[in-house]
This record gives C-alpha cells, sequence and structure tokens, in this order.
C-alpha cells in the first residue's frame, strides 16, 4: 500500500483544493456545532430549571414533556423531521435555511440531554441553599438567578464537557441534508480521488483536534469556576 498525500493539493475542479475544500468543511462543522451549543445551553439551562421549580407544576410537566420527546427520537428522524416535514406543515419554514434547520434539530436534541443535568446540578445542592435565598428575601426568580444556578453549573461543567464534545460528533449528521461539513466532504471526496485512507485519516485527525480542544476549554472554565472546599452531596469519601 502506498501512500499519496499530495490529493490534498489536486483541484477538485471547482477551482480550490481538496485541502482548501476540506478546511472549508471543517469551518462548517465547528458553525454547525457552535450554534447548536448556544440552542442546546439556552433550552436546556430553561428546561432543566423549570424541572426543579416547586410551585409551577404546569411547568414542571412542559419541561419532562420537552425532555423526554427529543432524548427519546433519535437524532438523525429529528434532523429529517425538521429539513423534510417541518417545512411543509409551517410554509414560512420553507424560506429557512438547511443550516439553519440542522442547528435547530441538533441543538433541541442537545438541550433535552442538559436539562437533565442541570436538573441533576440543582438537586444536588443541599436545600439549605435555596431556603437561604428565600431568607434574604430573594423571589424564587432571584434565588435561581443569583443562589441556585450559579453553584449547579459548577457542579455539572464535568458532564457539559463530555456533551459539549459529543455535540461536536454529533454534528456529523448534517450530512444526511446536504450539509456541506467534514464527514460529507470525505465522502465526496472519497469518491472523487479514491484515496480513502488519507482522507479518512485527515478527517479523523481534525475531529480530533476540535474534540480535545472543546475538552481543554471546557477543563479551563472548570477549574476557573471551581469552588473551593465545595463537595457534593454524595462524593464525600470517594468510596473509602
Amino acid at each position: 500500500m502506498t501512500w499519496d498525500w499530495q490529493v490534498f493539493l489536486n483541484d477538485d475542479g471547482s477551482g480550490r483544493t481538496y485541502l482548501r475544500w476540506m478546511f472549508d468543511a471543517w469551518g462548517w462543522t465547528l458553525s454547525v456545532a457552535g450554534c447548536a451549543w448556544v440552542v442546546s445551553m439556552v433550552l436546556g439551562a430553561l428546561m432543566g430549571t423549570f424541572r426543579t421549580l416547586p410551585n409551577s407544576p404546569w411547568l414542571v410537566r412542559l419541561s419532562n414533556a420537552w425532555v423526554e420527546l427529543f432524548r427519546n427520537i433519535p437524532l438523525l428522524v429529528q434532523i429529517f423531521v425538521w429539513y423534510f416535514v417541518v417545512p411543509k406543515v409551517i410554509p414560512p419554514m420553507r424560506d429557512v435555511p438547511g443550516f439553519v434547520l440542522v442547528v435547530l434539530a441538533l441543538g433541541f436534541f442537545t438541550s433535552a440531554r442538559i436539562a437533565e443535568q442541570v436538573r441533576a446540578g440543582v438537586q444536588a445542592l443541599p436545600r439549605g441553599q435555596r431556603y437561604a435565598g428565600m431568607a434574604l428575601g430573594f423571589t424564587t426568580f432571584q434565588t435561581y438567578r443569583y443562589v441556585i444556578l450559579p453553584m449547579a453549573f459548577r457542579i455539572i461543567i464535568p458532564p457539559l464537557t463530555s456533551e459539549s464534545m459529543n455535540l461536536l460528533k454529533n454534528s456529523s449528521v448534517a450530512f444526511a441534508v446536504s450539509i456541506a461539513e467534514l464527514t460529507m466532504f470525505a465522502m465526496q471526496a472519497q469518491e472523487e480521488t479514491s484515496r480513502g485512507i488519507e482522507i479518512y485519516i485527515a478527517v479523523t485527525g481534525l475531529y480530533a483536534i476540535s474534540a480535545f480542544a472543546v475538552n481543554r476549554v471546557m477543563a479551563l472554565v472548570e477549574k476557573k469556576m471551581r469552588i473551593p472546599g465545595y463537595i457534593v452531596a454524595g462524593t464525600a469519601g470517594g468510596g473509602h
């Protein structure tokens, strides 16, 4: 077997090299993942908070339904629904770019998983935190904003790191609706050049670099936001 890394310097037929095409596709991958991450964090934090509200049963039911709906339907099916079904049912959505539809599908899917993590983070806090906020005269909104959520998010940064990396990898399903991201590049370039080994090794390397960068950024955030001396209930003792 011989290697031919010069394939990336060949013209792809449109006036650009395969190397340029690959980096353009990498940009689309990062764009899809980054935009979906914002959507998922906003909705996930909102729905996860709703699931822990003590005096709002209808919000609890709504957020539970949200989590169960988007968590239990395969991501690829959700992307097809957003891309092929939603524009048929809601005519104004026909003019929405496919990129936006994929971002919404991926963001909603991931938001259900983040909502569960936010709920777990809030419920991991001692009840005294909520009571302390109430004793200070805070409303429920103020208690969550200034007391509960800042601590809960510090607790759940490790699982959020894994979820962020999963979101980056899940962005690869965007190829199914012709978004020109890395996976689609790999499939098309391999067909055109017959150099699948080189193409897929390079694409795998870019995915690995991206995931490692996310991991390092989240590790830095965790280090900066760590609560000194705080131990989540149930973890003390480390099993000793």
